[in-house]
């Protein structure tokens, strides 16, 4: 099945724009820019710099999938809440985003001692869908990605 990835340029350049529908990254920038942060609840990701819009890449490929990639920066290299970072990010866009994706979430290079551990436990299926079975732990990761309505004064 599905030929080489495209990239979005390529897309609008043969399409005139990403598929009907499509999302794109500035879309998933907003959804995951307001994630709290679970250890600093009073700051989002993008307030930490845990996110930003250069470390997400969407690709869509010509069997209509659209690929998700997103790269986030713990705030310490032994951030012991990295995986539930990357929690949080699926579970926003799983809620958040119209159609089907797939989502493949990293940490940025040279930002946290196990990168590839942390990689590895949240791109797992198996591995996710345990620990999302798990109440303590899914009422951490819903409370990060419910929005709060901020008092501007």
């Amino acid at each position: 099945g599905g030929g080489a990835p495209l990239t979005a340029a390529q897309v609008a350049a043969t399409y005139g724009g990403a598929p009907a529908g499509a999302i794109d990254a500035i879309d998933v920038y907003e959804a995951i820019s307001t994630i709290r942060d679970p250890e600093h609840p009073q700051y989002t990701l993008e307030d930490l710099a845990v996110v930003n819009e250069e470390h997400v890449e969407v690709t869509y490929h010509d069997n209509a999938e659209t690929r998700i990639r997103i790269g986030f920066t713990p705030t310490v290299p032994h951030c012991s809440l990295a995986a539930l970072i990357g929690l949080c990010l699926r579970v926003k866009l799983a809620r958040d985003l119209p159609s089907a994706h797939k989502l493949d979430l990293y940490v940025t290079e040279g930002s946290h001692d196990t990168a590839d551990d942390v990689a590895r436990q949240i791109n797992d299926k198996e591995r996710v869908q345990a620990a999302l079975e798990n109440p303590a732990l899914w009422g951490t990761v819903e409370r990060c990605i419910t929005e709060r309505q901020v008092d501007h004064f």
